[in-house]
């Protein structure tokens, strides 16, 4: 379902004197869904509490100029748990969804997805973190209680059901949901998949209606890994590709060329 609640996103932000702040406070604050701005000119950070997506906070700060990348989420509450999956697969469709616990009951889902075709996409949670056959290695949707699939608010619905999201004429889906099934710490290592046509939330006649949502070809999808809370992100954004925050910038999101393979690359911290 989508949700208006406000998260805090904490980005690192290229700014070496006030003025530079002064610009990406100008861009921020009094923009519909920006409830409030922090800035650390000497850290280099910027911490919005917004009910915008955190892609759409991020090309507000880009807009003045200066690189921006996020380095952590959170709630307005106690850190329960984030986590991140690169949406990539064999064609065109790649993107980042991040989740974020922000109760023992409700989960935020916050993503951007591009390459879509116009319309409305198919988005579960797969059982396996297995790639190895792209995204036909995923599994079946995630359910753990053994229940037909459905729609988010339905009572009798698989964990994984995230229902649909909608590309608009530029193939982007940007989307925030909030879910009362999934569980950050249930998700880790599994995958999400996002599919090439609409789920029909098990309403529909054909018999994968009950199953998958008759929702079609997985398009892209990605291993849903731990990812940083608010002031937990030293150094990386996304840790098992051994990247820096300003060489994950300028790195594809998904797919090859994302991941440094050089000796150098640290070890993993998952």
């Amino acid at each position: 379902m989508d949700t208006d609640r406000t998260t805090k996103l904490e980005f690192a932000v290229q700014m070496t004197c006030d003025s530079c702040a002064e610009k990406v406070r100008a861009a921020l604050e009094g923009k519909p869904g920006v409830q409030s701005v922090k800035i650390d000119v000497g850290k280099e950070e910027v911490l919005v509490e917004s009910a915008l997506t955190s892609h759409e906070v991020q090309d507000l700060i880009e807009s003045t100029g200066r690189r921006a990348v996020l380095k952590g989420i959170g709630g307005t509450e106690l850190d329960l748990g984030a986590a991140v999956a690169m949406m990539g697969g064999t064609g065109p469709v790649q993107g980042v969804v991040r989740f974020l616990q922000l109760s023992e009951e409700r989960c935020l889902i916050d993503g951007t997805i591009d390459g879509l075709e116009p319309g409305t996409h198919g988005l579960h949670v797969h059982t396996l973190g297995d790639l190895t056959q792209d995204c036909q290695s995923c599994g079946e949707h995630y359910n753990p209680y053994g229940r037909q699939h459905g729609a988010p608010q339905d009572p009798d619905r698989h964990v994984g059901d995230l229902g649909n999201i909608v590309a608009g004429p530029d193939g982007r889906a940007s989307f925030r949901l909030e879910d009362p099934e999934l569980k950050v710490w249930d998700v880790i290592g599994r995958s999400l998949v996002v599919d090439a046509g609409e789920d029909d939330l098990g309403r529909g006649a054909h018999p994968l209606s009950k199953l998958t949502g008759n929702s079609g070809q997985r398009l892209a999808c990605g291993i849903i890994a731990r990812a940083a809370g608010l002031f937990q992100n030293a150094k990386q954004i996304c840790a098992c590709d051994g990247v820096t925050l300003w060489e994950e910038r300028d790195r594809p999101l998904a797919g090859t060329g994302r991941r440094k393979t050089t000796t150098e690359t640290p070890a993993a911290h998952l």
